[in-house]
């Protein structure tokens, strides 16, 4: 199987259902909770922690890093708790989404008419992903704790893409 390696740039509307991928760039931790805030936060008209267009959000909420590492534990956590979030997140320009699980539908036809994607992290390879981030930056939240808002730098974080830009999909109805 051909890996394809995409960074922020990259044309998701190329990727297909069931590419595996390798994700190098920035991504931002996001779960439920802050996704919460920053779609109030827009619907009021004041400003994200980061900017939405062309964005990657992972839903993870990464571990306290022990001494001398830059993250702890950092496994996917399941999306389906951001689909109430994800169509307003998709309108302001988020364009890869990265968790584990299936979406709503929803959420599929927002990936279609935003063109844009989701891609699955392996759950229980905490250790294999932590090992691909570079940086860990907090950066919004601070007070949802393992839940605050954190932009990482990854290198060749191991992907599959599991919904593509035109809603097909590799996971089970």
């Amino acid at each position: 199987m051909e890996i394809i390696r995409i960074d922020n740039a990259y044309d998701v509307t190329a990727l297909k259902a069931g590419d595996a991928v390798e994700f190098s760039g920035t991504v931002y931790t996001a779960r439920d909770a802050a996704h919460k805030r920053m779609t109030e936060a827009a619907d009021k008209g004041e400003p994200l922690p980061f900017e939405l267009e062309g964005a990657a959000i992972y839903y993870a909420g990464p571990t306290p890093a022990r001494e001398n590492e830059i993250i702890g534990s950092c496994g996917p956590t399941t999306s389906a708790r951001m689909d109430d979030y994800t169509p307003r997140m998709l309108e302001l320009g988020l364009r890869i989404m990265i968790g584990k699980g299936k979406r709503g539908n929803a959420v599929i036809e927002a990936i279609k008419a935003h063109k844009a994607v989701y891609l699955i992290a392996v759950g229980g390879a905490a250790a294999l992903i932590k090992s691909r981030i570079t940086a860990c930056e907090e950066i919004a939240y601070p007070d949802l704790g393992c839940e605050a808002v954190r932009r990482l730098t990854v290198d060749r974080l191991p992907l599959l893409v599991a919904i593509d830009s035109r809603g097909c999909s590799i996971l089970k109805a």
